[in-house]
């Protein structure tokens, strides 16, 4: 009896069909993976993408300011005296001494000209006060009657009816002499010269003493010019 086989029962009938199915699902799966995973990098993409930056034309530029370098401090220089030991090849002169000499000028003391000077007078301490001071011989009273007969008045004096007191001072050395007259406070020339020659013709003083000793005195006497 021949065996018959069915076509419902052929299992090698499909076989084809269905391994071409399985190929076209597998290449729509791979082809769908493909686009899931490219979409995903384009927005990945725009999320870390970096913003565009736009500058102003106008915008001033900022500048860092340039770093001074310091320059480092001199070296300390010591203040100690730096000796310098330099070798010196010239000749020096052998006699120094005779070449000073050769210029010096000798000259002949007898034919030299000593001149001797004298010694400057000391000048003596004026007394404006003394301890005694000095007097006109005869006294106060032989001052004024001196006075009297020695004064002339000036005939122009007389005939403007000028008169006054003049005050006159003047120096008593130590032997009485009198020195340096001077109007303190005059009247009119005339008067005033007047009264010079008189108290410059007075006899000589009493002189002043100091301690003991004669010493120069400052003096003023009053000279009255009166018309009767």
């Amino acid at each position: 009896m021949e065996i018959k086989k069915s076509e419902r029962a052929d299992l090698e009938r499909g076989k084809s069909t269905s391994l071409l199915i399985g190929f076209v699902m597998a290449l729509a799966v791979m082809f769908v993976a493909l686009e899931w995973t490219q979409r995903e990098k384009e927005d990945n993409s725009d999320i870390f993408k970096a913003p565009d930056i736009v500058l102003d034309q106008e915008q001033i530029p900022i500048t860092m300011p340039e770093k001074k370098t310091v320059p480092p401090p001199p070296a300390a220089v010591s203040n100690a005296d730096v000796i310098e030991i330099v070798e010196n090849d010239s000749e020096e002169p052998e006699d120094v001494m005779a070449s000073v000499e050769d210029n010096v000028e000798w000259h002949d003391m007898d034919e030299v000209e000593v001149f001797e000077l004298e010694p400057e007078p000391e000048v003596e301490e004026i007394f404006m006060v003394v301890e005694d001071a000095p007097e006109f011989p005869g006294g106060t009273e032989a001052l004024l009657k001196y006075l009297r007969e020695h004064i002339k008045y000036p005939p122009i004096c007389r005939e403007n009816n000028i008169q006054g007191r003049v005050l006159v001072s003047f120096v008593v050395n130590k032997d009485g002499s009198i020195v340096d007259p001077e109007i303190v406070k005059g009247v009119n020339p005339s008067l005033d010269k007047e009264a010079l020659r008189v108290i410059a013709g007075m006899p000589n003083w009493k002189p002043g003493k100091q301690r003991g000793k004669e010493v120069r005195v400052k003096f003023t006497v009053p000279v009255n010019f009166r018309l009767n």
